[in-house]
């Protein structure tokens, strides 16, 4: 019986290496006679399989594919799937200040350091690339869907991207005293689904925290560099 692939390369990969580290870790447990040694060890086993050979009885059962052409970001975001980011920090800066440096958008590696480069295609569209898996880069390109200038920039990333995701930053007076509350929320279908999440978590990459750190080096580079733009 020919399984069939839904699970695109990029999540492959990731599964494969993930599941790998995850077993190996749980099978070090299991030698201390560790009862969640062993529901890590078959994890991985499960994740192993999903590298190997495409295929997610998940994705299966619920109709999902990242494999084809119809990656659409609506559909692969939808309802619960993907992983929801919702972050903010205040900054003592003006909300135009903020807003102009964050939407050029080649300057968020500065601050953003799981991102390599981003090139600005139009005025519209932007082509990312970001650290991946062992030492590979994933790479994706976006598009604006909303802006306010000085207010808010929402995106969504094009059809066929290696990582799916929707979010938007706003830019507002802080409401208990001076600078800008900056709100970043980020909606995602990382490398490796949900799953491919989880074990980032457990080596210490959780998503959330990532953006928390975006943020707080935002925040030092904002408040003590002069700018220049």
């Amino acid at each position: 019986m020919t399984l069939q692939t839904n699970v695109a390369e990029v999540e492959r990969w990731a599964s494969a290496l993930g599941g790998a580290a995850l077993a190996a870790y749980g099978i070090s447990q299991i030698k201390n006679r560790s009862i969640a040694g062993a529901a890590l060890a078959a994890a991985g086993g499960t994740l192993i399989y999903r590298g190997a050979t495409g295929h997610c009885p998940m994705y299966a059962a619920a109709g999902i594919s990242t494999a084809g052409d119809d990656f659409d970001t609506r559909v692969q975001l939808s309802g619960t799937r993907g992983v929801n980011i919702d972050e903010v920090i205040t900054i003592d800066r003006p909300a135009d200040e903020l807003y102009r440096f964050w939407r050029d958008f080649a300057r968020l590696p500065t601050f953003m350091w799981n991102l390599v480069s981003v090139d600005e295609l139009d005025a519209r569209r932007s082509h990312w690339k970001a650290k991946g898996p062992a030492g590979r880069t994933v790479e994706w390109d976006a598009e604006i869907i909303n802006e306010i200038p000085g207010e808010l920039i929402g995106w969504r990333t094009l059809d066929g991207a290696e990582v799916v995701s929707a979010g938007s930053v706003t830019f507002k007076p802080a409401p208990d005293g001076p600078g800008t509350e900056v709100r970043v929320r980020l909606q995602y279908n990382p490398p490796g689904g949900k799953v491919g999440s989880a074990v980032a978590w457990l080596f210490g990459r959780e998503p959330s925290q990532t953006i928390q750190e975006d943020l707080c080096r935002f925040k030092n580079l904002m408040e003590t560099d002069v700018p220049n733009w």
